[in-house]
Parts: structure tokens; C-alpha cells; sequence
């Protein structure tokens, strides 16, 4: 049984060695424990300083290409050196990598396939009000797009068992975790989380420069795996709304029919014809809703092809 602990890094020189020095070298249930660094385009001494401390795998980017795009990646390699398990901690020390053996240990026992570090947001002192509300909502409308119940989704401390890393597609560049949380959830896949208890603050986050970014970062992500997952919620929803709307001033000029001898006018005229307009937009949402899922469900199927083939391509490493 192999795990492979992933660290994405971007200039991380100064907390790596912060990193490295609590991850468990030997766990229960564990045959080897492998790091894999991502250099994500890293401009200082990162690479060298994880060499130095006996890393000896790596992947490269020659620039910045976003903690997404290296997860993708470090998973690709991670399943190529054979991982049965892939933990994804952070470069900055966020997360306790002593608490490794306890995030694995659902997946060890067969009750998970991913598993999700809580980090108990309300309880984090350097964490703002407003970046806790952001992370309480964030993660309610994740668990509403996935049906599940996590308290914390937006967490990067994870595991992955080579089941779920197999199946995982990532697409977006942005908030790979609930990315991550929705495509397991509706791949059926097993999800639970730990409480953990996070390390003191060593640098700003980079992965948004503003609570305003975040927010609209997030909220596209977000609509985004609605519209990917769950097309006819969005797009009935919509439909819905503006079939109401429309039939509205439809209604009131029945009304005036039945209980006024001479309804007709310019302002009734304009009331249907927005009506009207409205009706329109209302089919053609449930259209497009028809189309989505159509999408979502040739999506479906060209997973299953690109599962068979990372099957197929890992198999000799079972």
C-alpha cells in the first residue's frame, strides 16, 4: 500500500521544511510514503530546498499555472508512481500533516474514498468575520450542488483513495475543492471528513487578492458544477420563474375581459407584449435545459472512456 503526499508549492522556501518535518514517515497500514512537490512555477529556492530535505519527485511548471491545474497534475503523477492513497496538504504549514494517519485511516478501513480535513472555520482566530460568513455559505451552497453534508468545503487538506483519483476530472482553474466534492458526490463516491485543528497563520493567501474576487471566483464555480451536474435545476429554475412572469400580465388581461366591457389599450398592449417576450425566454431556458442535459449526459460517457483508459494505464501499478 503506497501513499504519495502531494505540496503544491509556488516560492515556498521558507515553510517547506515546516512541512516536511511533520509528515509521518512510517504510518499503519501504509507500505511506503512518498512527497511529491508540484513547482508551480516557483522563482526562489523551493525546489532546491525540497531536494535538500530528500524529495525526489517533482513536477514542473515553467509558470504559474494555479493550485487546480497542479492538483490535476500532481495527481496524474502520483497515480503514475503507483499511489493506492493521495493526500494533498499545503506549502505554507496551513495544515497539520502529523494528523496524515487520521485522514487516511477511512479510507484504510474501506468506509471513504475521499476524505475532508475540517478545519472548523468559526474556531480560526486569524480568519476575518466576513471570510468566515464567505466560507459558511460557500460551503452550504457546495453541499446543496453535491447533496452532501460537509461542514468545511473549501478545505485543501485531502485524501483521495486511487478509486476517487481515477474517477476525478477537474476542469475549472478556481475552487478545485468543491470542483472535487461535487464530481465525487455524483460519481457516488464515499465522503467524510475529520476535525482538525490548523497551524498559525505564515503568509497571506494568494489564491484571491480580495474577499470581492473570492466571491465572484466562487460563485462561477459553483454555477458551473450546478450547470455541468444538475442542468435542469438551473435551467428549469430559470424557466420557471420567467413562465410566471410572463403569464402574469396574460391573467390580468383575462381578468379585465371578464369583468371589463372595453380592456383594450396601449398600456395592456405593452404588458402582453412583455408578457410575451417573457414566455419566449421561458421556452427557450427549458430548451436549453434539454440541451444541458444532453451535454451532461455525453460528459458521462466520455468519463467512463477516460476511466477505462487511466485503468488501463495504471493497472500494472495495482
Amino acid at each position: 500500500m503506497k501513499l504519495v503526499i502531494m505540496i503544491p508549492c509556488l516560492n515556498e522556501e521558507t515553510t517547506l521544511p515546516l512541512v516536511l518535518s511533520t509528515i509521518p514517515s512510517s504510518i499503519k497500514g501504509i507500505d511506503s510514503v512518498e512527497v511529491l512537490i508540484i513547482d508551480d512555477g516557483c522563482t526562489d529556492k523551493t525546489v532546491e530546498v525540497a531536494k535538500n530535505l530528500g524529495v525526489k519527485e517533482f513536477v514542473h511548471h515553467s509558470t504559474t499555472r494555479g493550485l487546480a491545474h497542479s492538483l490535476r497534475d500532481g495527481i496524474q503523477r502520483a497515480l503514475e508512481l503507483g499511489a493506492d492513497i493521495l493526500v494533498l496538504t499545503d506549502g505554507d504549514n496551513q495544515y497539520p500533516q502529523e494528523r496524515i494517519p487520521d485522514l487516511i485511516k477511512p479510507i484504510l478501513d474501506g468506509k471513504a474514498d475521499t476524505v475532508i480535513g475540517d478545519r472548523q472555520v468559526q474556531t480560526i482566530e486569524h480568519f476575518t468575520a466576513t471570510k468566515k460568513l464567505l466560507q459558511k455559505y460557500g460551503t452550504k451552497v457546495m453541499n446543496l450542488a453535491a447533496g452532501t453534508d460537509i461542514p468545511d468545503g473549501t478545505s485543501g487538506f485531502r485524501a483521495y483513495s486511487k478509486e476517487a483519483a481515477i474517477k476525478l476530472n477537474l476542469i475549472g482553474r478556481f475552487n478545485f475543492a468543491a470542483e472535487t466534492t461535487i464530481q465525487a458526490a455524483n460519481k457516488r463516491l464515499a465522503i467524510t471528513s475529520i476535525p482538525i485543528k490548523t497551524n498559525p497563520k505564515t503568509r497571506e493567501s494568494r489564491l484571491f487578492k480580495s474577499s470581492g474576487e473570492h466571491v465572484r471566483k466562487t460563485t462561477i464555480a459553483m454555477l458551473n458544477s450546478f450547470t455541468m451536474y444538475r442542468p435542469y435545476t438551473v435551467f428549469l429554475t430559470i424557466s420557471a420563474i420567467l413562465f410566471v412572469l410572463g403569464i402574469i400580465p396574460f391573467v390580468h388581461y383575462l381578468y379585465l375581459v371578464l369583468t371589463v366591457k372595453n380592456p383594450n389599450g396601449p398600456h395592456h398592449l405593452q404588458s402582453l407584449i412583455i408578457g410575451t417576450v417573457l414566455l419566449n425566454a421561458a421556452f427557450t431556458s427549458l430548451t436549453l435545459g434539454i440541451i444541458a442535459n444532453l451535454i451532461r449526459i455525453n460528459r458521462s460517457l466520455i468519463e467512463d472512456v477516460l476511466e477505462v483508459q487511466k485503468r488501463d494505464q495504471f493497472k500494472k501499478k495495482d
